[in-house]
């Protein structure tokens, strides 16, 4: 097996490592615009050789862990580039932009739309986790686009990794994605930047922030870069789901200041039931 890599952060990086644990017979190729990162990636054997861009046309998988609206730009002119047996996956956080960039190629048999649910507040390679999508979920969706054959491969590729596959459509994907995990992520920066704004001495947050601070704030610590290209790339659902959370937070702030504790029982008992959502998921 042949396989190409454009981005080498946790992502790419860590379906590299996946992919040498799962396959005897595979060479791997990646590429980085931070050549510190191709390095990294020879140096620790995360991949063979660096990704010649200009030589696509043998792969058999060529994945795509760059920022979103890089993929959207790129894809087309990556799908121009390769062979009828390769396969072009994307692993995107939005799907239908993408998606709706290569609708009318003529390779559009040769790409399929992408979403591994897995992830750390890190990133770089150094970062990269071989366990990294074990038992996880790897969304996938307008699959009656993608070559029956080729999609039936990458399906076995990806429970080869230890991945559970479900298919969606684009934009339902989009906009569940918003509530469920970029949302979260907005949470956390603007928690962080909230407390930062107000406590002007690091050590009174070092001394008195606990575990539920930490954990609260982890995934502001996650790369900038890659979350301004999502938020945009989804706007217009996160915008929806930021309006709703907008809304829960003024409401609770009300039960509050009016200090009805009855009231706030209520409302965070019937939160607690997030509890037992959670227990499908761990």
């Amino acid at each position: 097996m042949k396989v190409g890599i454009l981005g080498l952060g946790l992502i790419g990086a860590s379906i590299s490592l996946k992919l040498k644990e799962v396959n005897d017979d595979i060479s791997v190729y990646g590429f980085d615009k931070n050549d510190q990162s191709v390095d990294f990636s020879l140096s620790k054997q995360i991949i063979d050789k660096k990704l010649d861009l200009g030589a696509l046309l043998d792969f058999d998988y060529l994945f795509l862990a760059i920022p979103v609206e890089s993929i959207k730009s790129e894809l087309s002119s990556i799908l121009d580039k390769i062979s009828e047996k390769t396969l072009v996956i994307d692993f995107g956080s939005t799907k239908y932009q993408i998606c709706n960039s290569v609708s009318n190629h003529i390779k559009r048999g040769n790409f399929l739309a992408a979403h591994p649910i897995a992830g750390t507040e890190f990133s770089g390679p150094a970062a990269a986790k071989k366990d990294l999508f074990d038992n996880n979920v790897m969304i996938l969706c307008e699959t009656e686009n993608t070559n029956s054959t080729l999609l039936s491969a990458a399906i076995k590729m990806f429970k080869s990794m230890g991945m559970n596959i479900k298919k969606m459509d684009a934009i339902e994907h989009d906009r569940h994605i918003a509530y469920v995990s970029h949302l979260s992520h907005i949470s956390s920066f603007m928690l962080g930047k909230t407390v930062m704004d107000k406590e002007d001495h690091e050590q009174t947050i070092y001394s008195m922030a606990g575990s539920g601070f930490e954990s609260t704030v982890r995934l502001a610590k996650s790369s900038p870069e890659m979350w301004s290209s999502i938020f945009i790339e989804n706007k217009k659902n996160i915008i929806e789901s930021l309006d709703e959370y907008i809304l829960n937070i003024n409401n609770f702030k009300k039960l509050i200041e009016s200090s009805n504790q009855e009231n706030l029982n209520t409302e965070m008992k019937k939160i607690n039931g997030i509890k037992e959502i959670l227990k499908g998921i761990n």
